[in-house]
Protein backbone atom coordinates (compact mmCIF):
# COMPACT_ATOMS: atom_id res chain seq x y z
CA UNK A 1 0.00 0.00 0.00
CA UNK A 2 1.28 3.22 -0.79
CA UNK A 3 0.75 5.31 2.04
CA UNK A 4 0.51 9.01 -0.05
CA UNK A 5 3.70 10.68 2.29
CA UNK A 6 6.69 10.54 0.10
CA UNK A 7 8.65 13.59 0.28
CA UNK A 8 6.64 15.29 3.17
CA UNK A 9 8.85 16.12 6.40
CA UNK A 10 9.07 14.60 9.78
CA UNK A 11 10.17 15.31 12.92
CA UNK A 12 10.61 12.04 15.16
CA UNK A 13 11.26 12.87 18.40
CA UNK A 14 13.25 10.23 21.03
CA UNK A 15 14.88 8.39 17.49
CA UNK A 16 17.87 7.43 18.51
CA UNK A 17 16.45 4.16 19.43
CA UNK A 18 13.62 1.57 20.48
CA UNK A 19 10.12 2.88 19.36
CA UNK A 20 11.12 6.42 17.74
CA UNK A 21 13.97 4.97 15.85
CA UNK A 22 11.22 1.98 14.49
CA UNK A 23 8.61 5.30 13.32
CA UNK A 24 12.03 6.98 11.93
CA UNK A 25 12.78 3.75 9.73
CA UNK A 26 8.85 3.19 8.78
CA UNK A 27 8.72 6.54 7.55
CA UNK A 28 11.92 7.04 5.92
CA UNK A 29 11.57 3.54 4.19
CA UNK A 30 7.85 5.63 2.82
CA UNK A 31 10.08 7.86 1.14
CA UNK A 32 9.40 10.41 3.88
CA UNK A 33 11.77 13.14 5.06
CA UNK A 34 13.42 13.10 8.52
CA UNK A 35 14.68 15.18 11.24
CA UNK A 36 15.75 12.78 14.45
CA UNK A 37 16.49 14.07 17.63
CA UNK A 38 17.37 12.76 20.83
CA UNK A 39 19.75 13.79 23.43
CA UNK A 40 22.88 11.28 23.22
CA UNK A 41 24.67 12.45 20.11
CA UNK A 42 26.66 9.75 19.63
CA UNK A 43 23.51 7.13 19.70
CA UNK A 44 21.86 9.63 17.42
CA UNK A 45 24.22 9.64 14.79
CA UNK A 46 24.43 5.98 14.61
CA UNK A 47 21.06 5.89 14.04
CA UNK A 48 20.75 7.98 11.15
CA UNK A 49 23.71 6.46 9.74
CA UNK A 50 21.54 3.61 10.05
CA UNK A 51 18.33 4.79 8.56
CA UNK A 52 20.90 6.17 5.51
CA UNK A 53 21.81 2.51 4.55
CA UNK A 54 18.47 1.01 5.21
CA UNK A 55 18.10 -0.75 1.71
CA UNK A 56 14.37 0.42 2.24
CA UNK A 57 15.04 3.76 1.87
CA UNK A 58 14.09 5.32 -1.40
CA UNK A 59 17.19 7.54 -2.54
CA UNK A 60 15.83 10.89 -2.66
CA UNK A 61 14.73 11.37 0.74
CA UNK A 62 16.90 13.68 3.33
CA UNK A 63 17.64 11.99 6.86
CA UNK A 64 18.97 14.81 9.42
CA UNK A 65 19.53 15.31 12.91
CA UNK A 66 19.90 17.06 16.12
CA UNK A 67 21.29 16.27 19.49
CA UNK A 68 18.82 17.95 22.12
CA UNK A 69 16.97 17.53 24.79
CA UNK A 70 13.34 18.67 23.65
CA UNK A 71 12.34 19.09 26.94
CA UNK A 72 14.10 21.55 27.19
CA UNK A 73 13.37 25.09 25.83
CA UNK A 74 16.76 25.27 24.08
CA UNK A 75 16.40 22.28 22.97
CA UNK A 76 12.96 22.78 21.04
CA UNK A 77 14.74 25.87 19.73
CA UNK A 78 17.43 23.73 18.37
CA UNK A 79 14.91 21.71 16.67
CA UNK A 80 13.52 24.42 14.96
CA UNK A 81 16.53 26.45 14.05
CA UNK A 82 17.54 23.75 11.88
CA UNK A 83 13.81 22.66 10.24
CA UNK A 84 10.97 25.13 10.89
CA UNK A 85 7.83 23.30 9.64
CA UNK A 86 6.72 19.93 9.56
CA UNK A 87 3.94 17.80 7.65
CA UNK A 88 4.71 15.22 10.36
CA UNK A 89 5.54 15.33 14.16
CA UNK A 90 6.10 12.05 16.42
CA UNK A 91 6.29 13.14 20.02
CA UNK A 92 8.48 10.89 22.34
CA UNK A 93 10.38 11.19 25.48
CA UNK A 94 11.46 8.67 27.72
CA UNK A 95 9.51 7.74 30.31
CA UNK A 96 9.57 8.68 34.12
CA UNK A 97 11.46 6.12 36.49
CA UNK A 98 9.50 3.43 37.97
CA UNK A 99 8.70 3.56 41.64
CA UNK A 100 6.74 4.12 45.27
CA UNK A 101 4.25 7.35 44.78
CA UNK A 102 5.79 7.97 48.69
CA UNK A 103 9.24 8.80 47.54
CA UNK A 104 8.46 10.98 44.44
CA UNK A 105 8.43 15.14 45.76
CA UNK A 106 7.13 17.97 43.94
CA UNK A 107 10.19 18.05 41.68
CA UNK A 108 9.69 14.23 40.47
CA UNK A 109 6.01 15.04 39.64
CA UNK A 110 6.96 18.31 37.73
CA UNK A 111 9.73 16.58 35.89
CA UNK A 112 7.50 14.27 34.63
CA UNK A 113 4.94 16.54 33.52
CA UNK A 114 7.27 18.75 31.95
CA UNK A 115 8.64 15.75 29.82
CA UNK A 116 5.48 13.96 29.21
CA UNK A 117 2.85 16.00 28.83
CA UNK A 118 3.62 19.89 28.73
CA UNK A 119 6.47 19.05 25.74
CA UNK A 120 3.72 17.33 23.40
CA UNK A 121 2.09 20.22 24.03
CA UNK A 122 4.82 22.58 22.74
CA UNK A 123 5.59 20.65 20.11
CA UNK A 124 2.36 20.79 18.53
CA UNK A 125 1.65 24.27 19.73
CA UNK A 126 5.06 24.84 17.27
CA UNK A 127 3.80 23.37 14.44
CA UNK A 128 -0.22 22.52 13.96
CA UNK A 129 -0.93 25.88 12.96
CA UNK A 130 1.38 25.47 9.49
CA UNK A 131 0.11 22.09 9.32
CA UNK A 132 -3.38 23.57 9.03
CA UNK A 133 -2.89 26.50 6.83
CA UNK A 134 -0.62 23.56 4.28
CA UNK A 135 -3.43 21.69 4.46
CA UNK A 136 -2.23 18.57 5.53
CA UNK A 137 -0.87 17.35 9.12
CA UNK A 138 -0.16 14.52 11.07
CA UNK A 139 0.61 14.32 14.78
CA UNK A 140 1.14 10.97 16.84
CA UNK A 141 1.84 11.37 20.82
CA UNK A 142 3.91 7.97 21.88
CA UNK A 143 2.54 7.50 25.26
CA UNK A 144 1.66 4.46 26.96
CA UNK A 145 -0.66 1.46 27.78
CA UNK A 146 -0.50 2.81 31.21
CA UNK A 147 -3.24 5.18 30.08
CA UNK A 148 -5.87 2.60 29.57
CA UNK A 149 -4.62 0.37 32.23
CA UNK A 150 -2.28 2.19 34.96
CA UNK A 151 0.69 0.16 36.43
CA UNK A 152 1.64 0.58 39.86
CA UNK A 153 5.42 1.21 39.75
CA UNK A 154 5.03 4.01 36.65
CA UNK A 155 2.80 6.55 38.67
CA UNK A 156 4.54 9.31 36.96
CA UNK A 157 4.12 7.94 34.01
CA UNK A 158 0.48 6.74 34.49
CA UNK A 159 -0.23 10.75 35.77
CA UNK A 160 1.85 12.65 33.49
CA UNK A 161 0.43 10.79 29.79
CA UNK A 162 -2.76 10.70 31.31
CA UNK A 163 -2.90 14.51 31.34
CA UNK A 164 -1.70 14.43 27.90
CA UNK A 165 -4.65 12.30 26.72
CA UNK A 166 -7.10 14.53 27.79
CA UNK A 167 -5.40 17.48 26.49
CA UNK A 168 -5.17 15.79 23.20
CA UNK A 169 -8.36 14.73 23.21
CA UNK A 170 -10.04 18.46 23.37
CA UNK A 171 -7.38 19.89 20.93
CA UNK A 172 -7.86 17.09 17.78
CA UNK A 173 -11.49 18.05 17.62
CA UNK A 174 -11.22 21.43 17.24
CA UNK A 175 -11.02 23.46 14.29
CA UNK A 176 -7.53 21.65 12.47
CA UNK A 177 -9.84 18.48 12.73
CA UNK A 178 -11.44 20.10 9.32
CA UNK A 179 -8.14 21.53 7.94
CA UNK A 180 -6.70 17.88 7.30
CA UNK A 181 -4.79 17.87 10.23
CA UNK A 182 -4.72 14.91 12.91
CA UNK A 183 -3.67 13.89 15.78
CA UNK A 184 -3.94 10.79 17.73
CA UNK A 185 -1.93 8.72 20.44
CA UNK A 186 -0.15 5.24 20.10
CA UNK A 187 -0.50 3.45 23.51
CA UNK A 188 2.46 0.81 23.23
CA UNK A 189 2.15 -2.11 25.29
CA UNK A 190 5.30 -4.48 26.38
CA UNK A 191 7.88 -3.64 23.41
CA UNK A 192 11.34 -5.36 23.52
CA UNK A 193 12.98 -1.89 24.28
CA UNK A 194 15.50 -0.54 26.96
CA UNK A 195 12.64 0.72 28.60
CA UNK A 196 11.11 -2.68 29.05
CA UNK A 197 14.36 -4.13 30.47
CA UNK A 198 14.58 -0.79 32.83
CA UNK A 199 10.62 -1.62 33.96
CA UNK A 200 11.46 -5.68 34.20
CA UNK A 201 14.31 -4.67 36.63
CA UNK A 202 12.07 -2.92 39.11
CA UNK A 203 9.90 -5.34 39.09
CA UNK A 204 12.28 -7.89 39.94
CA UNK A 205 13.87 -6.24 42.56
CA UNK A 206 10.46 -5.41 43.72
CA UNK A 207 9.31 -9.11 43.61
CA UNK A 208 13.11 -10.49 44.38
CA UNK A 209 12.30 -12.57 41.42
CA UNK A 210 15.15 -13.47 38.68
CA UNK A 211 14.23 -11.12 35.90
CA UNK A 212 14.18 -13.94 33.30
CA UNK A 213 11.24 -15.14 35.48
CA UNK A 214 9.58 -11.96 35.42
CA UNK A 215 10.56 -11.81 31.77
CA UNK A 216 8.77 -15.31 30.99
CA UNK A 217 5.90 -15.29 33.29
CA UNK A 218 4.94 -11.25 31.37
CA UNK A 219 5.36 -12.67 27.97
CA UNK A 220 2.90 -15.87 29.06
CA UNK A 221 0.15 -12.89 29.81
CA UNK A 222 0.25 -11.53 26.89
CA UNK A 223 -2.03 -13.57 24.51
CA UNK A 224 0.31 -13.09 21.34
CA UNK A 225 2.72 -15.13 23.48
CA UNK A 226 6.22 -12.52 22.94
CA UNK A 227 6.67 -8.88 23.30
CA UNK A 228 6.08 -6.31 20.53
CA UNK A 229 8.78 -5.29 17.88
CA UNK A 230 9.75 -1.23 17.35
CA UNK A 231 9.33 -2.54 13.73
CA UNK A 232 5.52 -3.73 14.06
CA UNK A 233 5.09 -0.46 16.25
CA UNK A 234 6.86 1.68 13.46
CA UNK A 235 4.16 0.63 11.09
CA UNK A 236 1.55 1.21 12.87
CA UNK A 237 2.48 5.03 13.35
CA UNK A 238 3.33 5.35 9.84
CA UNK A 239 -0.17 4.41 9.04
CA UNK A 240 -1.82 7.14 10.96
CA UNK A 241 0.45 9.49 9.74
CA UNK A 242 -0.77 8.47 5.51
CA UNK A 243 -3.04 10.05 3.78
CA UNK A 244 -5.28 6.76 4.21
CA UNK A 245 -5.96 7.63 8.17
CA UNK A 246 -7.22 11.21 7.48
CA UNK A 247 -10.74 10.12 9.31
CA UNK A 248 -8.72 8.48 12.63
CA UNK A 249 -8.30 11.42 15.26
CA UNK A 250 -8.31 12.03 18.44
CA UNK A 251 -8.13 8.00 19.13
CA UNK A 252 -5.76 6.04 21.35
CA UNK A 253 -4.24 3.58 19.63
CA UNK A 254 -3.55 0.11 21.59
CA UNK A 255 -0.93 -2.23 20.17
CA UNK A 256 -0.71 -4.00 23.28
CA UNK A 257 -0.75 -7.95 21.63
CA UNK A 258 -4.21 -7.81 23.38
CA UNK A 259 -2.70 -7.80 26.68
CA UNK A 260 -5.78 -5.75 27.95
CA UNK A 261 -8.56 -7.17 28.97
CA UNK A 262 -11.06 -4.11 28.48
CA UNK A 263 -14.17 -4.26 25.68
CA UNK A 264 -13.51 -0.71 25.63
Amino acid sequence: MDLGIAGKWALVCGASKGLGFGCAQALVREGVNVLIVARGAEALEAAAAKLIADNGRPAPTSVQFVAADVTTAEGRAAVFAQRRDFDIVVTNAGGPPPGDFRDWDREAWIKAVDANMLTPIELIKATVDGMAARGFGRIVNITSSAVKAPIDILGLSNGARSGLTGFVAGVARSSIAGRGVTINNLLPGKFDTDRLVGTLKAAAQKSGKPLEDIRRAQQAQIPAGRYGTPEEFGAICAFLCSVHAAYVTGQNILPDGGAYPGTY
